[in-house]
This record gives structure tokens, C-alpha cells and sequence, in this order.
């Protein structure tokens, strides 16, 4: 049973591969022509399989699990924006992952919360293709000339606009 849902799987993924870096417009039209009725098929052969495992058995959990959280796995159907899982993200937080122990050696629990309030705000740069020393500089230019406290929206990595020249 279990290669039959890899199989399930394999194929929803193969689509996938196909319509990665289209318009959201053409991956949604794709996804519910291709992906949806593939998982219409699995979620009918999960709840006709179920009852063969028993209430406590590791598949009849595994099964219940997948049909609890049901919506948010199918949740890529209905938005093209939306990625089938989070293999992107985990790459792209990966860098900041391996330097995790460097928060080990940051002197006090309130170090270590500044070690991680910084790396966040680094990684965010990169995630919004910004420079991030340019940004750090800036940011830390304009704090020092009196930003107010009150505007730090403006000075988050999303809204960084880069200095003229």
C-alpha cells in the first residue's frame, strides 16, 4: 500500500516539475486538470484502505494523519502561487541552519536572542534578493541619524531601496 501512495505522489510531483516557473494562472489551470483528479484518486483509496489497518497500527495513524490535514495538503490546488511543499524554503534557510551553534557561544540567553533577531533579518535580506550589508549599513545609518522607533516597518528588507548613486 505504501508504494502505491509513493506512486500517487510521484506523479503529482511529475506535474509539478512541468509547470514549476510558469505564471501562477497556467500552474493552477494545470494542477486542477492533472494534480486534482490524482488526488481525488489517493484520498478515495486512503479512506477504502484505512479499515483494512488496525486503530493502532503506524499505518492506520499515517492514513489519519494525511486525511486530517487533508485541506492544507491540497491547498496547492487552489492557489498557483502556492508551492506543493516547502523544499524552497528549507534551501533557502539552510545557510542560516549550519550557523545555528554560533548562537551556543553567544555569551547569555539575550546574546543568543540577538544572534537569532539578526540572522533572521540577514536571511530576510536574501530571501528579497537585497544586498545585505548595503541594507545593514543603511538601516544602521538611519537609526543613528534619529529614524524614529515607532516607523521600523519602513526599514525592513522588503521595502529596502537601494541608495543612489
Amino acid at each position: 500500500m505504501a508504494a502505491e501512495i509513493l506512486r500517487y505522489f510521484a506523479a503529482i510531483y511529475h506535474v509539478e516539475d512541468r509547470v514549476r516557473g510558469h505564471a501562477p494562472e497556467a500552474r493552477l489551470a494545470v494542477r486542477r486538470a492533472e494534480s486534482g483528479p490524482l488526488l481525488a484518486e489517493l484520498k478515495a483509496y486512503l479512506l477504502a484502505n484505512k479499515r483494512r489497518f488496525s486503530v493502532k497500527g503506524k499505518m492506520h495513524k499515517a492514513i489519519s494523519y494525511v486525511l486530517n490535514h487533508w485541506d492544507g495538503l491540497t491547498r496547492f490546488i487552489d492557489d498557483g502561487r502556492i508551492e506543493l511543499d516547502t523544499n524552497v524554503v528549507e534551501r533557502c534557510i539552510k545557510p542560516q541552519a549550519l550557523t545555528r551553534k554560533n548562537a551556543l557561544f553567544s555569551g547569555s540567553p539575550e546574546g543568543a536572542q540577538n544572534w537569532a533577531i539578526i540572522a533572521s533579518l540577514l536571511e530576510t535580506c536574501r530571501l528579497n534578493a537585497v544586498d545585505p550589508l548595503a541594507w545593514t549599513t543603511a538601516t544602521l545609518t538611519k537609526l543613528a541619524q534619529g529614524h524614529s522607533s515607532k516607523d521600523l516597518e519602513v526599514l525592513m528588507p522588503w521595502n529596502f531601496a537601494k541608495p543612489s548613486a
